[in-house]
């Protein structure tokens, strides 16, 4: 036991007087202080024992756990591909920028909503391909059935009134692009559904369930629908379908082989046309050159006429005869008949001379005739 120290003393004077037991060094501890550590105890050699806490160190770790979990969740991020619907005590708000954005814990609450273009099937299942009799089979303006798949095309323009405007944005939407695809086919014959009316179709469609989406004002915008397939629901009518488009596709081959003989033929009946044109042209310049040059000459010619007129005579009458004789042919008309003489040129030839006095001798009076 260590000296200066009574501890039956002490404890028996904190039962009488009701004070604190004094420490080694004559201070006393406040009676509050005793009170929270109960009755105190001693070892065996009389020195007082501390009360252990084991409760102290798992409320201090679940105070950090609080904190931390409080920490987490004051605070969220937002990529580029979602909207961000934060609701504060029942008011929502959308936020779009992406990003680290901060909240109150336990106050507000968030919600992420896709910003990507979605996409429904509508008459089939996607993942097996398989047909959707409920939903495909339509009728037509001529009273045929119909077998049509869809794909619809949609994005979220609007994320609070997705997530509160409706409790099944997807269920309406498909439900009125279903009312308004029947709507649609019932207006058409079933060889436009099928083959040619395909983009007509989708078209008025889209038209007509964006204007619907915008007065239910959902939060949805429809981006494309599309026919995926459309055929008969019998084998003998979809063969004659596929007759018809055989001799569809063999009026559109005849139509431009026809197309591709024209084509070719045109442009060589157009360069003939030019050619004969150009042609025509150069005669007709020719002629009007012609033309002007024997005027010009004509008119020489009578100036040299006015200044000498005889001598102009003769000499035309020259230049005429030269120009004439040598294709002349010269008849002798006999009592007998017509008889046909060479050509004055073969007169021209060796021994000419002497034919001709030999004829001139024989023939004298019809020579004559012919000179005068």
């Amino acid at each position: 036991m260590n000296q200066g120290q009574n501890p039956f003393g002490d404890m028996f004077a904190r039962r009488i007087f009701g004070g604190g037991r004094s420490s080694g060094d004559g201070k006393k501890k406040p009676k509050d202080q005793d009170a929270q550590s109960g009755p105190e105890k001693f070892d065996s050699d009389g020195n007082p024992v501390k009360n252990s806490r084991p409760f102290k160190g798992l409320g201090i770790g679940l105070l950090i756990l609080f904190l931390a979990f409080l920490g987490m969740n004051s605070y969220y991020m937002l990529d580029e591909e979602n909207y961000a619907v934060v609701t504060t005590l029942g008011k929502a708000e959308a936020v779009s920028q992406a990003g680290l954005h901060f909240k109150v814990p336990f106050v507000q609450r968030v919600r992420k909503v896709s910003k990507g273009i979605k996409g429904m099937p509508i008459g089939y299942v996607i993942e097996t391909g398989s047909t959707i009799d409920e939903e495909s089979v339509m009728i037509t303006k001529d009273f045929n059935f119909v077998n049509t798949d869809f794909y619809l095309e949609y994005m979220i323009n609007d994320p609070v009134k997705y997530m509160y405007a409706s409790a099944e944005p997807e269920a309406t939407l498909k439900m009125l692009a279903q009312s308004y695809i029947r709507d649609t086919v019932g207006v058409y014959n079933v060889d436009d559904v099928i083959t040619t009316g395909k983009a007509l179709i989708q078209s008025e469609i889209k038209e007509k369930l964006t204007n619907r989406m915008i007065e239910e004002d959902i939060g949805l915008s429809v981006v494309n629908i599309t026919i995926q397939d459309a055929f008969p629901p019998t084998e003998e009518v979809m063969n004659a379908f596929k007759n018809v488009e055989n001799a569809k596709q063999g009026k559109e081959t005849a139509i431009n082989n026809a197309n591709k003989d024209r084509n070719e033929k045109i442009p060589q009946a157009e360069a003939e046309c030019d050619r004969i044109v150009k042609n025509a042209e150069a005669e007709k310049e020719a002629r009007i050159n012609e033309a002007q040059g024997q005027v010009s000459r004509f008119e020489q010619m009578y100036a040299e006429y006015s200044k000498y007129p005889l001598i102009t005579k003769q000499r035309m009458f020259y230049e005429t005869m030269e120009e004439l004789l040598p294709v002349m042919k010269v008849y002798i008309v006999d009592e007998a008949g017509t008889q046909k003489m060479l050509p004055l040129d073969n007169f021209m030839s060796p021994g000419s001379a002497a034919a001709s006095e030999n004829t001139g001798a024989d023939n004298g009076t019809n020579e004559g005739e012919v000179a005068q």
